[in-house]
């Protein structure tokens, strides 16, 4: 088990996701704008994070939800704590976080994401 969570963490957008999710739950659709990446390269990598059971998902609907997974942040909450306090500083990490704080104060939604992608994603790009 290690050997997963050392692969799943050797990997920067695996790290910009757990970031993303250490600031709630949060949607598919709303990872990939966040992070600009394709749906099919961020599933892999949500892929790797479930295996690991770093994170954890729930179907609503249409929507598939991600989230960090309590009982493993509670076990391992020394790597957890490490990981909150050193993300928040790269430089990468920052820049999701702002396209995210402006996510937010801009009310968008999957709604948002699901009628018209790509200006939620020059929104986002723009404000940063």
């Amino acid at each position: 088990m290690l050997e997963t969570i050392f692969k799943a963490l050797g990997d920067e957008n695996r790290l910009r996701i757990i970031n993303i999710l250490f600031r709630g739950e949060f949607c598919v659709c709303e990872l990939e704008v966040l992070l600009n990446l394709s749906q099919s390269n961020l599933s892999r990598h949500l892929d790797k994070l479930k295996k690991a059971e770093i994170i954890e998902s729930k179907k609503e609907g249409l929507w598939v939800h991600y989230k960090i997974n309590k009982e493993y942040e509670e076990k391992n909450s020394q790597l957890m704590m490490y990981l909150k306090s050193n993300l928040k500083d790269m430089k990468i990490c920052k820049e999701d976080n702002n396209k995210l704080y402006f996510y937010k104060k801009n009310n968008l939604t999957c709604t948002h994401i699901s009628n018209d992608k790509e200006q939620v994603i020059l929104t986002l790009n723009t404000e940063v």
